[in-house]
């Protein structure tokens, strides 16, 4: 792949990268605000998680990487993403237990699970 295709399948990975974790967020807030935070963070993280999760496989097949929805890729994509979940929650709960608010640890985690998941998927999608 040309050094060019392969700057434009990052843009377009940084792309739909930015709307899964809008939408995890965004769902994630929303619980933390009708449900005050409290002992379930670590559920609303995971119900924010699996509904970007949905949205991003649709995105990341169809554009990042302008392909067709397989039961192969639905699988690699379904392993890249139970690695990168397990590096979102306990990165997560590590940032909460050392004090970091409740809503500003979500975006640490995404600095550092955004390009290693990139890593993986990559490998899926060859």
């Amino acid at each position: 792949m040309p050094g060019r295709d392969k700057l434009m399948q990052f843009v377009r990975f940084c792309i739909v990268g930015t709307v899964a974790a809008a939408i995890h967020y965004g769902v994630y807030y929303l619980m933390q605000l009708f449900l005050k935070g409290g002992v379930w963070l670590s559920v609303d993280y995971t119900v924010g998680y699996v509904v970007s999760l949905v949205c991003n496989f649709f995105m990341t097949t169809h554009f990042t990487f302008r392909s067709h929805v397989s039961a192969g890729k639905a699988a690699g994509f379904g392993f890249s993403h139970l690695v990168n979940y397990s590096l979102h929650i306990v990165l997560f709960n590590i940032f909460v237990a050392v004090g970091i608010h409740r809503l500003v640890a979500p975006v640490l985690v995404l600095m550092v699970a955004v390009p290693t998941n990139f890593l993986i998927l990559r490998m899926v999608y060859r």
